[in-house]
């Protein structure tokens, strides 16, 4: 994957084939999945059809008591509604930004939403829980504008983290690596919004998808995060 910033926005250029097209299943690989209590995996790497089959099997080879993350990340032509749905029946959280949700609900023949309003992205979200009984939570980042998290029973709406941006890469997958780092450890809606928005705003402030990070830096994270569940 070749990827340039224009004005702090990424584009991507996506090369094909890629190692990652002709992912083997193994028996190490079963193990490790059977152990898991977290697991994330996404669209583009199913793309071919081996990839796919070993994707999908380590996620249903999972224990019922193992978060399976599905972060939809979407990149033509490389999705099918039939990709989504296959992803959508593994998961118990869902992550995609706000662009994604009429997407996703397009491709699955789902009532679509108007706009990208909170109550829009609410009702998007309300279709998807009722679709896919598995699902506990859907995650939606709206960038600049924070993220939304829905279950069945509750929402949150966090309003984002300001930050001088440097540039995006990565800043996606830090917010849900903080969330699911905080969903382990059995945090409320509030919480894991506040750690996924912290990480992934400071992200977006370096230059680079993995920035070197320093004490200093996880610590002051850390404490904020925690002091806004207190």
């Amino acid at each position: 994957m070749t990827v340039t910033l224009k004005d702090g926005q990424p584009d991507f250029v996506i090369h094909q084939p890629a190692a990652w097209d002709f992912l083997e299943l193994s028996d190490e690989w079963l193990q490790m999945a059977e152990r898991a209590d977290a697991i994330c995996f996404g669209s583009l790497a199913q793309r071919s059809l081996e990839s796919r089959q070993t994707i999908q099997t380590l996620a249903a080879q999972t224990s019922s008591a193992c978060v399976r993350i599905y972060d939809v990340n979407l990149r033509a032509p490389f999705y099918s509604g039939e990709i989504v749905q296959e992803s959508l029946e593994l998961a118990t959280v869902v992550k995609m930004n706000d662009a994604e949700v009429p997407l996703v609900l397009a491709l699955l023949g789902l009532q679509s939403v108007q706009g990208q309003t909170t109550q829009g992205l609410r009702l998007g979200a309300a279709h998807l829980l009722a679709e896919f009984p598995t699902l506990h939570m859907i995650a939606i980042t709206c960038g600049a504008d924070g993220s939304l998290l829905v279950t069945r029973d509750e929402w949150h709406h966090h309003p984002g983290i300001p930050a001088n941006v440097v540039d995006t890469i990565g800043a996606g997958d830090a917010f849900t690596a903080a969330m699911t780092h905080y969903l382990l450890r059995g945090a409320d809606l509030l919480t894991l919004n506040e750690a996924g928005n912290r990480w992934g705003a400071w992200v977006a402030s370096q230059s680079g998808a993995m920035p070197l990070l320093s004490e200093a830096v996880r610590s002051s994270l850390s404490a904020t995060i925690e002091n806004s569940a207190s």
